[in-house]
């Protein structure tokens, strides 16, 4: 086989290759939280209005968040009880919501900025930390755990100064639930409504 012959073939088996070969590593890992940094200070530097910013800020979460496990993870056991319908309008409701408060959090880096300062890897997703400079405030970690789980890099939990979104958002949607008697469309409904 002459060496022309071999690269069209060794292109063919590349292409058709399974996702593994294009695994998470360090690089994609720190290339994802840097285009999420971006795009976070990009919309903190626009001086847009809240509502525009948290659409804004429930686009990039859409974009770079892996939402439906977040979402399922929030829901925790009850959402076996859920029907298909409910999975989904629980999981578009939870987004806008997610959004919204976690927008709130980042509106306060107003004329502040997030910086990524290192990746390692940690079983099978890799951690991305960031440093928020916030005027008038001392720095602070912020923490990315970025997984390529669903096909796609994406960050799967977040740790704004040490507090875990994925085990307070399953208290905070567990103690919702209990406070609606356990009703997952008074849930949907009340997610839609909290900012």
């Amino acid at each position: 086989m002459d060496r022309r012959n071999f690269m069209i073939g060794a292109g063919a088996v590349l292409a058709t290759a399974p996702q593994a070969l294009w695994a998470l590593n360090e690089s994609s890992a720190s290339t994802l939280i840097n285009s999420l940094v971006t795009d976070i200070n990009r919309v903190i530097a626009s001086g847009k209005g809240e509502s525009a910013m948290y659409r804004d800020f429930e686009r990039i979460f859409q974009r770079y968040s892996d939402t439906s496990y977040i979402a399922a993870y929030a829901l925790g056991a009850d959402g076996r009880r859920a029907s298909s319908a409910q999975k989904r309008a629980f999981s578009k409701a939870f987004q806008g919501y997610i959004s919204r408060k976690y927008g709130k959090r980042f509106r306060e880096f107003i004329g502040g900025k997030l910086e990524v300062r290192g990746v390692k890897k940690v079983k099978k997703w890799y951690e991305v930390s960031t440093i928020a400079y916030l005027r008038g405030q001392s720095p602070f970690e912020v923490t990315f755990l970025v997984s390529d789980r669903s096909g796609r890099d994406l960050f799967f939990n977040m740790f704004i100064e040490g507090v875990n979104l994925l085990l307070t958002e399953r208290t905070e949607i567990g103690a919702i639930l209990d406070s609606k008697r356990g009703d997952i469309d008074a849930l949907i409904a009340e997610l839609k409504r909290l900012s």
